[in-house]
């Protein structure tokens, strides 16, 4: 990527969504590798670029709560659409995935063509996308508009802080970034409560479709605003797609997650091992094609250079192994609490408040306070309180077993958000400070690919560690006291994914620095 990319989104907005299903950061644009980013153009001084502004973060918004707010519904579609167990983790796992393979390709389709034109048909895309979910009469339909909501966020998302960053100047951006930073904490809270009351509502009799509908009035109003006050932009030079690196990525991780998905359902078929195995075979490939890539046209998909900065590569790694532990652990959560303890989707979503509000606090104080004195070791300190937390959940779980109580959850769900939160806000910045500013953008949109990644992969394997510890043919009475030993044993995981987390945190520099600065860690 260029050395005049746009920087990565600072460490204030990176605020993520509490939800039982992904965090996902907002995402910087992504650059060709060979071409410079577009100057930012002149604020004029009426007032359009702040309609557009709130154009992009109200679709920003969108997409954040579409995350935060499907998963406390997953037991209500659960019941009332016959769903089975590897439709409820697609349900997630694939707008995640859609999302991740399509994510710099998007942003390097909104360079060539334009960011105004790529954010209208991506939010075009996401709304009608919205309308097929809300209204699909069966799981698969479900899945399937799921998929095509990530492939259009995908489309849409890259174009937000690309379109602020060639409308706003520079002296104006860092008032713009705190809006935005405010604008994901709030998707943070409200998502999943949101998404608990749309649902116990039952509007029209509709149960838990108004979650997908809700976004159309939204997405429409957007559509619509974008076309008037939207400023086009793209890049002074053609860039080149990397599809097949697409195709291959995504390839190797439907290789990998289809049959962790339905192993458990199918009794683990000699194809599905067959099928994982061959996955390493693929990902080989696309490393040999993406290093091919960089020699023919400067233009892969993945910038594999990146990966001989060390602090960078352990970072990925932290990024996906994280990913893969959230996406564990979210989706559980919220099966425990509405099917193992059967509580209301609406006294679920309230008492995941706690947790929420404990990552904002904590992300605010860690970026602004704590990281610039202490560096990684508030990474590690944060990976240490999220593994203090589970710990102090899953006794609370054996301790009071089926009568547990919001009030006792609140301790460790607290302890969990605020060590979340002094990881997540200042990881991309610190992942990326030793990265050379000619790659700050590629290296930025491949972190925010990893990260989904890593929440599909853990989807996938809530089959492994969750409903492979619950018995087939339940008697209905033993369903709930088979989902809370599910989950407690699904925590241990969790917490020995945190451990490595914490160990390979030791990697990263021991100070964060301004991007492509030089020296010792």
């Amino acid at each position: 990527m260029p050395s005049s990319a746009p920087p990565p989104p600072a460490a204030s907005q990176l605020v993520p969504p509490t939800s039982p299903a992904t965090v996902k950061t907002p995402v910087a644009p992504v650059k060709s590798p060979s071409t410079p980013a577009a100057a930012p153009v002149s604020a004029p001084a009426d007032r359009r670029r702040w309609f557009a502004l709130a154009i992009v973060m109200t679709a920003a918004f969108m997409d954040l709560v579409d995350v935060t707010i499907v998963n406390i519904a997953i037991p209500s579609i659960t019941r009332e659409t016959g769903a089975s167990v590897s439709a409820i983790q697609w349900i997630t796992a694939g707008y995640a995935l859609a999302f991740a393979a399509g994510l710099i390709t998007g942003g390097r389709l909104g360079d060539i063509y334009g960011r105004k034109r790529l954010f209208l048909i991506g939010i075009g895309g996401f709304t009608l996308a919205s309308a097929l979910c809300g209204v699909a009469p069966d799981p698969g339909i479900l899945v399937a508009a799921r998929i095509l909501q990530g492939a259009t966020a995908a489309l849409m998302v890259p174009q937000v802080l690309s379109i602020v960053h060639a409308t706003f100047p520079a002296h104006e951006r860092g008032k713009v970034f705190g809006l935005f930073g405010a604008i994901v904490g709030l998707g943070a809270v409200s998502g999943p409560l949101l998404g608990a009351l749309l649902t116990e509502w039952d509007l029209f009799g509709l149960g838990w479709r108004p979650i997908f509908l809700i976004n159309l009035p939204v997405g429409i109003a957007g559509l619509v605003l974008g076309a008037k006050f939207i400023t086009e932009s793209r890049a002074p030079k053609a860039v080149r797609l990397d599809l097949p690196g697409v195709a291959l990525i995504t390839l190797a991780m439907l290789m990998l997650i289809y049959p962790l998905t339905r192993g458990h359902e199918l009794g683990w078929p000699l194809w599905g091992h067959l099928s994982m195995a061959g996955s390493l075979l693929v990902f080989a490939a696309l490393v040999i094609h993406q290093r091919r890539k960089a020699l023919t046209d400067g233009s892969p998909l993945i910038e594999l250079s990146l990966f001989r900065v060390k602090s960078f590569a352990a970072g990925i790694a932290v990024q996906l192994t994280f990913g893969v532990g959230l996406g564990v652990f979210f989706l559980v959560w919220t099966l425990y609490m509405q099917t193992g303890l059967g509580w209301s989707v609406l006294r679920a979503g309230v008492t995941g408040i706690p947790f929420s509000v404990a990552v904002s606090v904590a992300a605010g104080i860690s970026v602004q306070k704590l990281v610039p004195r202490f560096g990684r070791k508030v990474l590690q300190a944060g990976a240490l309180l999220m593994i203090i937390g589970l710990l102090t959940y899953l006794w609370e779980s054996e301790q009071y077993g089926m009568g547990i109580s919001s009030w006792q959850m609140a301790v460790p769900l607290v302890v969990m958000g605020a060590g979340m939160g002094l990881i997540v806000a200042p990881l991309t910045d610190m992942v990326l400070s030793e990265v050379p500013k000619e790659h700050a953008g590629s290296a930025s949109g491949l972190i925010n690919t990893v990260q989904q990644m890593g929440t599909a992969l853990g989807l996938g394997l809530v089959s492994v560690v969750f409903f492979g510890a619950i018995g087939d043919r339940l008697v209905p009475e033993a369903v709930g006291p088979a989902f809370v030993d599910a989950f407690q044993q699904s925590l241990w995981w969790v917490a020995g994914v945190l451990s490595v987390i914490f160990l390979v945190m030791f990697a990263l520099p021991a100070r964060p620095r301004a991007h492509g600065e030089s020296g010792p860690n």
